[in-house]
């Protein structure tokens, strides 16, 4: 019987090999029989691990997400005892293609969706998990400001975490349509996330008080 490793090695080339045929030729180029091709494996091999085609993309996706919070993890990490904003930026930058990994990345998302949009079997495969989690953490930051004062009390946590991600997810639009350049994206994430919290300072108890 194989061992583990290798059922593992063999299930991560077969995903390497879907998500390259997505970021070069899009989703609806990836059969099951032309992603066992470029991973150099038989067609059985494919079946035998993710069964179904629909199964097959969810697991690239999952492997997609995953490797964008390794990234989110890392840009923590490199700050440690950031600010929230800081940490607010580390997540949403990564939506924003800066680069050409993020670039190849924003290419899979975005040909997920269009399939998702007229295959019933993969929009059912809760492709949209990973922005309802994300914008889940965004709130809960936000609210972690605004408990430490750092966010007005009259802002609502739950609008400004879905306008934070419409953003990216715009600004990342408009990059990879050479509407901007990567730096005029995050330059306006940054002027959005001062306004929150700059806004904020200036009318807290302790702006205030200030001749």
């Amino acid at each position: 019987m194989p061992k583990l490793a290798d059922h593992e090695e063999r299930r991560a080339r077969i995903v390497a090999a879907l998500l390259r045929i997505a970021a070069s030729r899009g989703l609806h180029a990836a059969s099951m029989r032309t992603v066992a091709a470029e991973a150099g494996v038989s067609v059985s091999t494919v079946q035998y691990y993710f069964g179904t085609k629909e199964r097959l993309l969810f697991a690239g996706l999952q492997h997609q997400a995953e490797a964008v919070g390794r990234r989110i993890e890392a840009g923590l990490a490199a700050n440690p005892g950031g600010s929230v904003r800081d940490s607010l930026y580390a997540w949403l930058v990564q939506l924003i293609p800066v680069n050409e990994q993020q670039r190849a990345g924003y290419t899979v998302f975005a040909a997920y969706h269009a399939l998702a949009l007229t295959d019933p079997a993969l929009a059912e495969q809760s492709y949209t998990r990973g922005s309802d989690e994300l914008e889940v953490v965004l709130r809960a930051l936000l609210a972690d400001a605004q408990q430490a004062g750092e966010l007005s009390s009259g802002r609502d946590v739950g609008a400004e975490a879905g306008n934070l991600l419409a953003l990216a997810t715009g600004l990342a639009d408009s990059v990879m349509a050479d509407m901007r350049t990567p730096e005029a994206a995050t330059a306006l994430l940054n002027y959005q996330l001062d306004q929150l919290f700059v806004a904020a300072s200036s009318t807290s108890p302790a702006a205030a008080r200030r001749p």
